[in-house]
Formats: structure tokens, C-alpha cells, sequence
């Protein structure tokens, strides 16, 4: 199971420590939230934090564009440090030109879909995709309570991808901790993106590290 806390539930105003913990921590990917307050009722970080985050960071950073007419910013937020890259399918047009676009860059390219989004709007585009974002809390805002039902839309798009025999990693964002995270795992999720639950800790270091032996340990 790859982890990545989501840096919009820490201390904003020292990202470095937030950078530096999750690498104490074994996070393989550190999450970010770009919300334009349009899109999203709520506004987030833009390029300048990205770039910076990515300067101090020895995590690689997925960065998750919550935001309307994404292929406006898709160039700068690439050159400022995104790894894998993620729009929303609701946001977007033109679906396959912006996939292209970031695969092109080097960056993995990945589809978020809203909880009442199903997942049968991917049929065509999957086999295009490097990684699903399934959002298990409506997007906007940290610290949402986990919505059960998408852990369904996990199991009903792991048996899809592993029908078709597709090389697609299953992402999840929203509400997750260290009580539901062997839970989310089981349902099919290969990459769980965890806020609240890490940055809200006593010690982020050590719940990150707990995440992880949840996630792995064998259901009693």
C-alpha cells in the first residue's frame, strides 16, 4: 500500500517540518491539494507552495487539481514538481488530450471522480490511465467523514481493471485512518491518500507508520 498524507491538514505555515515528517514516516508520495474556490468551495495553495514544497521535499508530491478549466495550469504545476498528476472528470472536456499531456510530461496522470460519480464514465479512457482518485468525502474541505459506499466502487473498479488486465492503480482520498484503513485496502485500494488522521496526531511520524502496518496486517 502506497501512502500519501495530505499536506492541505498540516501546519501551513511550516510545510518543511509537514515535508520532513513524512519522509520519517516512510510516506512514498506527499498529497496536495489545489482547490480554486470554484470548482471546490474553498481555496487551497497554487505554483509558488508546489514549487517550494517540491524543493524541500525528498517525498515525491501528487498534487490533485480540484479546480475548473484544469489545462490552464496543467504546464505550471508540472514544472513546479509534480510526480503524478490528477484532474477531475468533472472538471474537464476534453478527457484524453489532458492524460496525454501529463504522460507526455513524465508524470503519471490520473482521473479523480466525486463519491456519485460512477466509475462506469472511465470505460473508454481507463486503459489510458496510470491511477483512479476515488474521493470517499464530497471534495472542499479536510477532515470529512468517510463515506462506506465508496468502498464498493473500489471493489466494483479493482474487478474491472483486473478483467481487462489493465496496469491502473486504485487511489483513495477522504476520511481515511488508521480504524478504516485495512478496510479500504481490502476493497481494492492500492494508494491511500490520509490527512487529518496524520497532521492531527500527537505524532505524525509515528501514525503514518501505524497506517502502514494497518494497512499490511492480516484481518483477525
Amino acid at each position: 500500500m502506497l501512502l500519501a498524507p495530505s499536506i492541505l491538514a498540516a501546519d501551513l505555515a511550516d510545510l518543511k517540518t509537514a515535508a520532513d515528517q513524512c519522509s520519517r514516516g516512510g510516506a512514498d508520495f506527499i498529497h496536495v491539494d489545489v482547490m480554486d474556490g470554484h470548482f471546490v468551495p474553498n481555496l487551497t495553495i497554487g505554483v509558488p507552495v508546489v514549487r517550494a514544497l517540491a524543493a524541500c521535499s525528498k517525498v515525491p508530491l501528487d498534487v490533485h487539481l480540484m479546480v475548473s478549466n484544469p489545462e490552464r495550469l496543467l504546464e505550471e504545476y508540472l514544472d513546479a514538481g509534480a510526480r503524478w498528476l490528477s484532474v477531475h472528470w468533472e472538471a474537464v472536456t476534453h478527457l484524453d488530450r489532458m492524460v496525454g499531456l501529463i504522460q507526455q510530461r513524465g508524470a503519471a496522470a490520473g482521473v479523480v471522480l466525486n463519491p456519485a460519480t460512477p466509475i462506469e464514465v472511465l470505460e473508454d479512457i481507463l486503459p489510458m490511465l496510470d491511477f483512479v482518485l476515488l474521493m470517499s468525502v464530497n471534495p472542499g474541505f479536510a477532515g470529512q467523514a468517510f463515506l462506506p459506499y465508496c468502498l464498493d466502487k473500489a471493489r466494483r473498479l479493482r474487478s474491472v481493471i483486473e478483467r481487462r488486465q489493465l496496469d491502473v492503480t486504485i487511489a483513495m482520498d477522504g476520511g481515511i485512518g488508521i480504524d478504516n484503513i485495512r478496510q479500504v485496502v481490502t476493497s481494492g485500494v492500492d494508494f491511500c491518500v490520509a490527512g487529518s488522521a496524520v497532521f492531527s496526531s500527537e505524532d505524525p511520524v509515528a501514525t503514518m507508520q501505524e497506517l502502514k502496518l494497518r494497512a499490511d496486517s492480516e484481518p483477525a
